[in-house]
């Protein structure tokens, strides 16, 4: 038995490079993970990744440095982790909330000599990805378990995690509220006619065939939003971010830009649906490339609705989550 003791909640995510210097060895980590490339001889594997990696880099410095030079996606979630804990407490509820990268730094095994330094019993995985893929939560929640065997922390603390959530009311409300106020950017007797770009990272279409609910997952997410905001604006789902040659889910929505334009829509607002946090997608391949595609292709008013980040609605969201599967 465990005593109730310290309660902890990890937040779990990819990570990014801060720095030109980082691109490299975070792109090496990326493609070494066995969830994202395939491969099962371990050495064969990292020697692809390392060669990835290194032909890469260079258009990666360049993409990272037209958002500044790195990625904010590590200063955001330490602030949503903040936001939790204060959210939490302020429903009488006393945590400490970690933060996990899978790809960098601060890294899932940094995180876990954190929570055992700091005493904690219960602890809960809370990955920030609304919808479940193996090449996400699957890869975040692998690491841990690997680090857990490791280091017997099962008979050091109660560990639950959270698989998804993307069907929460309050992270529904959260996405409604940045839509209408995406919608607000447009003439306001126009705003009917705004199509919405929902647009999620795409995955290898082999993992969905395998069984990966993540597609599924996110039409869902969508349909469950569409309800919420209520406003009858048509919408799209489609995906962004593929890499390399073999085939990945769509349609893409560079595909999709050119398909609206060519159908006479000319007011387009992106809605980032499966990314919490502003990162190079959102920065850069959205608000930069996308923004740019659309003007060439004739779209004369394109706006993105704002990622979560640390919008009350959606930390209120985070601490339901995490309230729900500790009352259970």
């Amino acid at each position: 038995m465990h005593s109730e003791g310290e309660r902890g909640v990890l937040l779990l995510n990819l990570g990014g490079p801060e720095t030109p210097a980082e691109v490299r060895p975070f792109l090496y980590n990326l493609f070494s993970d066995p969830d994202i490339i395939r491969i099962r001889n371990g050495a064969l594997r990292k020697t692809l990744a390392w060669a990835i990696a290194t032909m890469r880099q260079g258009k990666s410095r360049a993409l990272y440095r037209k958002i500044g030079g790195g990625s904010p996606l590590r200063r955001i979630t330490e602030e949503q982790a903040a936001a939790l804990e204060f959210a939490l407490a302020a429903r009488g509820t006393t945590a400490r909330v970690y933060v996990g990268m899978r790809c960098w730094k601060p890294s899932i095994d940094e995180a876990v000599d954190r929570i055992r330094r700091d005493g904690i019993r219960r602890l809960l995985l809370l990955p920030l990805f609304p919808q479940y893929s193996e090449t996400t939560t699957g890869s975040c929640f692998r690491r841990f378990r690997t680090l857990a065997e490791r280091r017997s922390l099962s008979a050091e603390m109660h560990i639950s995690c959270v698989n998804e959530w993307f069907g929460e009311p309050l992270y529904l409300e959260a996405m409604a509220e940045l839509i209408r106020a995406g919608l607000e950017r447009f003439p306001a007797d126009a705003r009917d006619e705004v199509h919405l770009l929902y647009s999620a990272h795409s995955l290898p279409a082999r993992y969905i065939r395998e069984g990966d609910p993540y597609l599924d997952q996110t039409r869902k997410c969508v349909e469950l939003i569409n309800r919420r905001l209520g406003t009858g604006n048509r919408s799209t789902l489609a995906f962004q971010s593929k890499v390399g040659p073999v085939e990945w889910i769509g349609p893409s929505t560079r595909a999709v830009l050119g398909d609206l334009a060519r159908n006479g829509v000319g007011q387009v607002l992106v809605v980032p649906v499966s990314f919490v946090s502003d990162h190079i997608e959102t920065l850069e391949e959205i608000d930069i490339e996308c923004r740019q595609l659309a003007a060439e292709l004739g779209i004369g008013r394109f706006h993105r609705a704002d990622a979560p980040n640390v919008h009350p609605r959606f930390i209120a969201a985070l601490a339901a989550v995490v309230l729900r599967e500790w009352e259970t």
